[in-house]
């Protein structure tokens, strides 16, 4: 951290009403690569996050009552200092986090992006006119900000999965507090940072970190002046949360788990095809929610993808995120390296063959190889978990209907991908995939233009594109009579 060019950018408080709050006790942030110290941040509970909701609650008022245009232009001076400070904002997430600098600075332009993009559609939120019952009645439809907005945030994309939260409610008219993963509360605390200097009014942004997860999630997902709770994580924490926000009614959007199918056609480009899998899979270490879990391969062309896809998965460079060349650090503890060792010794011990990888790395108890599978089938343990780590099982399949049903037996629905040149099969099998998004010959679909949402229990809502607004906003409807006097 002695390498940023803003040391400011560095804060160990939590962010409420515009002001940085110390407690008496703290807990560490360490770097997952090297088990280094990275800062010592207070730790807030229960009190500071009811103080940020009360600060919420009273921004909401002159917040939602500016205009769209008056939002958008301190959303946009967001952005601007967010990109002006990518290079520190990307150190302070590789350092506390561990994917490699050039994908973690990638992800400050993909945070920011919501930022920027949701400043300009929060000037397109319209209403409606609806033809009434009788001549002497008018009906309107109008969209107003749902409320206080309240938010807990992974530590995969400890900077992305906040803006695009934040950048919808802001844009809307709401206010917001999140608590971010105390893994990773450093990039979140950055933001704040940058939203005061921004002239976000006090009160808009708060960011709470805390170990108190149970304690800190009551409040979120409970208190009354909460309009709006919206999460992105596991499934099973996802159903409690869901739970917690039903005792007030609470208007709720959830991102949860994934089991995504990558299914590679005879016909594909092979080549094509190894690329793409290799961004899906192995960003982030795989732990991403929409990065591949299952590849499927048509039988014709398996020995050629397997081969091709173990040389590229040979030549990844494993260290150190901060260091040059780096393609894949670290996970985000030992316990993680534990439960994907866990699964990939089951899944072989079940009849699947180890090709690469299976174990740690001389780098350090937070890594794990680069590890591919194959004779997987579906019945294996690895084939049925969210498998959150550099772990790649093949699957053979032998036709179209085979795969799809393959693909779609799970209880998950977010990403899903697929590639063929043969254009009636483009649109069988997107339709036929039982999941939120599709990539069609692309392995990275996700972008603040484009809806990022699942089915089934992989949750509900959208965030990004037009439709990212919606969540935040209550429509109301006006019926005007008595027109004809």
């Amino acid at each position: 951290m002695q390498q940023l060019q803003d040391k400011h950018l560095l804060k160990p408080f939590s962010y409420i009403n515009g002001s940085w709050h110390s407690s008496e006790s703290s807990f560490l942030v360490t770097n997952p690569a090297t088990g280094e110290e990275v800062a010592k941040v207070s730790d807030a509970g229960v009190a500071e996050t009811e103080l940020a909701v009360k600060a919420a609650k009273d921004a909401l008022k002159s917040w939602s009552s500016k205009s769209a245009n008056e939002r958008a232009t301190l959303m946009r001076n967001w952005f601007n200092l967010m990109m002006e400070h990518q290079d520190d904002l990307g150190r302070i997430l590789t350092v506390e986090q561990g994917k490699p600098l050039a994908e973690a600075k990638g992800e400050i332009a993909y945070g920011a992006a919501f930022i920027e993009w949701f400043a300009e559609e929060g000037k397109r939120v319209y209403g409606d006119t609806i033809p009434g019952p009788s001549g002497d009645k008018r009906i309107v439809v109008i969209k107003q900000p749902v409320g206080v907005v309240a938010s807990i945030t992974p530590w995969n994309f400890p900077n992305a999965m906040i803006a695009r939260k934040a950048a919808a409610a802001l844009a809307a008219g709401c206010t917001f507090v999140v608590r971010p993963a105390t893994q990773t509360p450093l990039s979140a605390l950055a933001m704040a940072e940058l939203a005061e200097r921004a002239g976000i009014p006090a009160g808009v942004f708060n960011v709470v970190v805390g170990m108190d997860a149970r304690g800190i999630g009551k409040v979120l997902t409970q208190h009354p002046d909460i309009a709006k709770f919206t999460f992105t994580g596991s499934t099973p924490v996802g159903k409690l949360l869901i739970e917690q926000c039903a005792t007030t009614v609470k208007k709720v959007s959830m991102e949860l788990g994934g089991n995504a199918p990558f299914i590679v056609f005879d016909d594909a480009d092979i080549d094509a095809a190894v690329q793409g899998a290799m961004a899906s899979k192995y960003r982030n270490a795989g732990q991403t929610c929409v990065c591949t879990n299952r590849i499927f391969v048509q039988q014709g062309v398996l020995a050629e993808f397997t081969e091709k896809f173990s040389q590229a998965v040979a030549a990844l460079q494993i260290g150190n995120g901060l260091d040059a060349g780096v393609s894949i650090g670290p996970m985000i503890s030992s316990s993680a390296v534990a439960d994907v060792d866990k699964l990939v010794t089951a899944t072989i011990k079940a009849g699947a063959t180890l090709v690469a990888g299976g174990s740690g790395h001389s780098q350090g108890e937070n890594y794990y190889q680069p590890t591919i599978l194959t004779n997987v089938t579906t019945d294996m343990p690895i084939a049925s978990n969210e498998i959150f780590g550099p772990v790649s099982p093949i699957i053979a399949f032998s036709d179209e209907s085979e795969v799809l049903a393959m693909a779609n037996d799970t209880e998950y629905g977010l990403a899903a991908y697929f590639y063929t040149r043969d254009i009636g099969r483009v649109w069988r099998v997107a339709e036929g995939l039982e999941f939120g998004m599709v990539g069609i010959n692309e392995g990275i679909i996700s972008n603040a233009a484009a809806p990022f949402g699942g089915v089934k229990q992989s949750g509900n809502g959208r965030e990004g594109s037009k439709y990212g607004l919606d969540d935040y906003m209550e429509i109301k409807y006006l019926c005007m009579g008595g027109l004809d006097k």
